[in-house]
């Protein structure tokens, strides 16, 4: 098992969370996604997942529910 966290910029509401969580969850491996919303601010998404997951299939999932990645690296929980 793997877990990353990422920063995620634009989420302001639980739909934002919705949408995120369903096209991270539909990348192949993902067996846990949560979200600690910060609206209007960098939210935090963490990623629990089979293998490593890379930046480009994170940022491009993040992409397709309508929001961007902050930074460029996933952060490891402490």
């Amino acid at each position: 098992m793997s877990t990353s966290t990422w920063k995620v910029t634009g989420l302001t509401c639980a739909h934002c969370v919705g949408a995120v969580t369903e096209e991270v969850s539909a990348l192949d491996g993902v067996q846990d996604v949560t979200v600690d919303l910060v609206a209007g601010g960098t939210s935090t998404v963490h990623v629990t997942s089979d293998t490593t997951l890379s930046r480009e299939a994170v940022a491009a999932a993040v992409d397709e529910a309508g929001y961007a990645l902050a930074g460029d690296r996933d952060l490891p929980l402490a």
